[in-house]
């Protein structure tokens, strides 16, 4: 196969090549030139974005024939060796598929050893978080006194996984995600060189679907090459990563705005009917809106768009919505987003949202004139108490009672109102038909219950987290709560949380909430009761004991337990 991928061919050579990353290739640079280099560095950052390739551009460049200098040759033997890979002393290695403390121990025997063709040797370790914590061990020491011919590079996307004990023998160098604009006038220059056409508005759809990753442009970029006939255009470039034209984005978001909810879901299902990808639409969406309340809010930072391109119908649409819609219409497709994580049907969250929004949008233009009415109506109420208030005053009431056991009597009623009402007959029923199986069942799909009812409606699952099955019988389970005030809470979303438990246990069962220093009491009594009412078996003799007592009588009988 002749045929290379374009991120292959245009793998960089030296630092100018390496897109987004100045700040870590003018240190390397400079450092090379004063000849300062550290002997173990730390490249992470994202995929994508030039870790390993700067590595390499690394290696050559401190064992360059023609150097010190900021670039290497790229043309002595040395420069071609070592890009070719047929110089032994620089080795790359994929710490996922050599993880072992052999395989680190292995590098710490050769280490001594001397380079045989170029003045350093160098080890690049890609994906180091992958070895183990012995194989770190192991590293240890070589990496904190190696020979003074040996550079270690390690390169990673998971920084937080590597032991604070390497962390501390390295350089750290953070690779950032590159920017869309770089990325274009990267693929610019690619297809300059290449005799590729592609249109602008492909390229930046391209740059936005790579977030940041220069590896992963070029492979889309190839992608739709392969599926283009002469010219990539947009649809060419929307048919390959499942996102959606600007164009669709617009329409929907003016059909929510209009209030046209037909509309809204019709081209939502043509979307999805299109092969578009659900997740996809509401990711883009949601980055639409941003970009649109963005610009809205201060036009002058049209340099910060992530999705929209400021077109004619971009700022007709800006000046048509309402900034507290556009943030209210974000907030409802962020949640969204969250669910369709969990679903096998996402369209119907999706299209749940679009309602949504659509139909608050209505109701806060169609229910003014009733909102004003019932202002009216409530500040009439409130005239007409206060004239009753003022003639309660002129004309005070004289009640016999005295004014201290007026408050005595009422206190009760106002800790009544804030205060749990437990229903102890119904708990009491429950334990008369409880049982140890069902209570068994309930415990072992309760941490299943609490993750799903986590996921469906976080505040449900708020309430009755601290909590635990007591007692359950074929109908109902009595759960012990360890805040009184969860169990009022508990009441307010009792439908939701009965619906996730009756999923999870096959079957619907009614949850009786009870304090759990309540409970203890209730479970005392109970068995108390239930000891009393049990007859008690009068003892039965021993027979060994009664043939004892007939040979040598009660007087010499001695009985020990």
């Amino acid at each position: 196969m002749s045929y290379q991928a374009l991120y292959r061919v245009w793998r960089p050579r030296n630092f100018q090549d390496v897109v987004g990353q100045t700040h870590i290739t003018r240190t390397l640079q400079n450092a090379i030139v004063q000849e300062k280099f550290s002997h173990a560095y730390l490249f992470s950052g994202p995929r994508g974005t030039g870790k390993t390739s700067a590595a390499k551009i690394f290696a050559k460049t401190i064992n360059c024939e023609r150097g010190p200098a900021k670039e290497p040759c790229n043309e002595c033997s040395a420069c071609r060796g070592i890009q070719d890979g047929s110089i032994s002393d620089v080795i790359e290695i994929d710490a996922a598929s050599n993880t072992s403390v052999d395989d680190i121990r292995e590098i710490r025997d050769k280490v001594k050893y001397a380079s045989s063709s170029v003045p350093y040797k160098v080890y690049i370790i890609d994906e180091v978080h992958m070895i183990s914590v012995n194989a770190f061990n192991a590293l240890l020491k070589t990496l904190e006194e190696p020979p003074k011919h040996v550079v270690f590079i390690l390169a990673t996307t998971e920084p937080h996984k590597i032991p604070l004990t390497i962390l501390s023998r390295c350089q750290r160098f953070d690779f950032k995600p590159i920017s869309n604009q770089s990325i274009v006038e990267r693929m610019k220059t690619i297809l300059s060189a290449e005799d590729i056409n592609v249109s602008d508005e492909a390229l930046e759809t391209v740059a936005l679907a790579a977030e940041g990753g220069m590896r992963d442009a070029l492979s889309i970029l190839d992608q739709a090459i392969s599926y283009s006939e002469d010219a990539v255009e947009l649809e060419d470039v929307l048919a390959v990563t499942g996102g959606v034209s600007q164009a669709i984005l617009t329409e929907i978001v003016q059909a929510m705005q209009a209030k046209d909810v037909q509309k809204a879901l019709t081209l939502l299902d043509d979307l999805i009917q299109g092969g578009k990808d659900p997740a996809r639409f509401v990711y883009d969406l949601i980055y639409f809106m941003r970009d649109l309340l963005l610009y809205k809010s201060a036009p002058a930072l049209g340099d910060l768009m992530e999705r929209a391109r400021i077109d004619e119908s971009f700022q007709s649409l800006s000046a048509a919505v309402e900034a507290p819609w556009v943030q209210e219409a974000i907030m409802q497709l962020n949640q969204c987003q969250q669910e369709i994580r969990w679903t096998s049907s996402p369209k119907v969250f999706i299209e749940i949202a679009i309602l949504t929004i659509t139909n608050r949008y209505q109701g806060e233009q169609s229910t003014a004139p009733e909102e004003s009415e019932a202002v009216d109506r409530l500040t009439n109420k409130m005239a007409q108490l206060e004239k009753e208030l003022n003639m309660l005053k002129e004309n005070p009431v004289v009640n016999a009672q005295p004014a201290p056991q007026r408050e005595q009597r009422r206190q009760p009623s106002r800790s009544m109102k804030t205060t749990y009402k437990i229903p102890y007959e119904r708990i009491r029923d429950v334990l008369k038909d409880a049982q140890k199986q069902e209570l068994k069942n309930v415990q072992g799909q309760w941490a299943n219950f609490l993750n799903r009812l986590k996921t469906t409606n976080a505040p449900a699952h708020a309430t009755i987290q601290d909590s635990k099955p007591a007692a359950a019988s074929e109908k109902a389970v009595v759960v012990a709560f360890k805040y009184e005030i969860h169990c009022s809470l508990f009441l307010d979303n009792r439908e939701t949380i009965e619906s996730v438990l009756a999923t999870v246990m096959n079957k619907e069962l009614t949850i009786i909430p009870i304090p759990e220093n309540d409970w203890k009491e209730v479970r005392t009594e109970y068995i108390n009761q239930q000891e009393k009412a049990e007859p008690k078996q009068e003892e039965q003799p021993d027979p060994i004991v009664e043939e004892a007592r007939k040979l040598f009588g009660d007087d010499l009988l001695e009985i020990h337990d």
